[in-house]
């Protein structure tokens, strides 16, 4: 069973960072590529960093109920496609999608029991440097960015856990922290419980053991 964790944050929180570094250490961790009608910016590749598709097929995509979950943002349409879970279970990964507000809304909805984690910066002022410092967008631009980045964080109730992204490290290992304590809910561990009941000779019953 795949556990699938849904990580949203405003443009410039430093997300994907996080993300790179947890996944580099964590072999059963997949990620889920997005599909989108923007172009590509800069270094990007075609299926390594979003499947780039018109806005014609992403449009008949949608048609045929493709999308776990999809919105459009700035005039882009972006949206995860059912073979990325599909492809993480068959290997028996969890999946991590990168997604916005709106589709973390679609997708807790389709699939109740994912875990869903809001990154944000400490501030609005580290914000804008963090902004600014990628050196990708117009004044214009990142003044859209910073006005979104206000609603976004409005919505981060929504979310299972809420992660500050002040320094990287400590953010890091924050997040891996909630990825091992989604591992160990009772319902990802039954299989390993089982066997462990089976040497006391007991099986599972339907009815919890009194606490002390």
């Amino acid at each position: 069973m795949s556990t699938v964790f849904i990580i949203s944050a405003p443009s410039g929180s430093g997300k994907s960072t996080l993300v790179k570094k947890v996944m580099a250490e964590d072999p059963r961790l997949a990620f889920s590529i997005s599909y989108t009608t923007r172009a590509p910016r800069g270094a990007e590749r075609d299926g390594e960093h979003y499947h780039f598709i018109s806005r014609d097929e992403f449009l008949a995509r949608i048609g045929r109920q493709e999308f776990l979950e999809w919105a459009e943002v700035f005039g882009n349409f972006y949206g995860t496609h059912q073979s990325e879970l599909d492809r993480a279970q068959a290997a028996g990964k969890d999946l991590v999608l990168d997604i916005d507000v709106q589709g973390a809304r679609q997708l807790r909805e389709r699939i109740p029991r994912a875990a869903s984690i809001f990154i944000l910066p400490p501030s609005r002022h580290i914000l804008e440097q963090r902004l600014r410092a990628r050196s990708e967008d117009s004044d214009e631009v990142i003044e859209r960015r910073l006005r979104a980045a206000a609603a976004e964080i409005r919505n981060y109730r929504g979310y299972h856990y809420v992660l500050i992204n002040d320094q990287v490290e400590p953010s890091v290992e924050r997040l891996r922290a909630i990825i091992t304590a989604e591992r160990l809910k009772q319902d990802r561990m039954r299989e390993h419980v089982l066997p462990i009941l089976e040497t006391f000779g007991a099986g599972e019953t339907d009815q919890a053991p009194e606490q002390d």
